[in-house]
């Protein structure tokens, strides 16, 4: 079964977030046919802690804004790698070297990507 009309909606409303806070690369993935826990992956970088820092933040106003309401957040203190579960989603937000070294994407590449209504990539 496909990721649901909501976690779509969640799923684009996080990438405008992180889009607005400028970042770097933005991709949806449909991980519902492989994980019973959330529909959408949505997996985005940034080019310092800092950045990282300011689009978790955006991100999470967003989704509470909508309405979603977050069951996890981790990863904070070191601002390289947070994670932010809304259950329908989770939103890996990687500073640049992290995402180049684990590849989420790469893992994960059987599974349909997503449309977010956002550049996939920015220039730095």
């Amino acid at each position: 079964m496909p990721a649901t009309e909501r976690a779509l909606e969640l799923a684009t409303i996080a990438a405008k977030a992180a889009d607005d806070k400028l970042a770097t690369t933005i991709v949806g993935i449909d991980v519902s046919e492989q994980l019973a826990l959330t529909d959408v992956f949505v997996i985005v970088s940034a080019a310092s802690e800092r950045q990282v820092a300011s689009v978790v933040d955006e991100v999470e106003d967003k989704l509470r804004e909508a309405g979603a309401k977050p069951i996890r957040r981790e990863g904070e203190r070191d601002g390289r790698w947070v994670l932010l579960d809304f259950g329908d989603i989770v939103v890996h937000v990687q500073h640049d070297e992290e995402r180049e070294f684990y590849e989420l994407e790469r893992l994960w590449k059987d599974c349909p990507e997503i449309e977010l209504g956002v550049p996939k990539r920015r220039e730095a």
